[in-house]
């Protein structure tokens, strides 16, 4: 981590992280590159699965922890999804949404969406 936090934060950032799904790539270069279903924007690599999961977790906890300190709510593990919503698009909107994703870090339109309209509710 570039910078130390208060304990209380950073514990309840480990405990958030704990919880978070971590999704690793091979990556020719750098071994594999790791990052979280619920935070797909922070990332990390390392030369073994075992190196790629520590790092991940340990910059996943870092971007958690500023979030406390910002008030800011971090996304949490709300279960297992089970339930599946269809929603019909133009050509264009699905590039917009697409692009949209891209820009953010995301693989993916669901995701996306579901994340922006989570955020934006619990924010309120």
């Amino acid at each position: 981590m570039d910078r130390p936090f208060e304990p209380r934060i950073l514990e309840r950032a480990r405990a958030i992280v704990a919880r978070y799904r971590i999704v690793l790539e091979p990556n020719d270069e750098l071994g594999y590159i790791g990052s979280a279903v619920e935070m797909p924007n922070a990332y990390a690599d390392g030369k073994t699965p075992e190196q790629c999961v520590a790092a991940t977790r340990e910059a996943l906890t870092a971007a958690v922890a500023t979030m406390i300190e910002m008030g800011k709510r971090p996304p949490v593990d709300r279960g297992q999804r089970s339930m599946q919503v269809n929603i019909r698009l133009t050509a264009h909107e699905k590039l917009i949404l697409e692009d949209a994703a891209a820009r953010r870090g995301f693989r993916g339109i669901s995701d996306f969406l579901r994340t922006a309209a989570l955020e934006k509710s619990e924010s309120n």
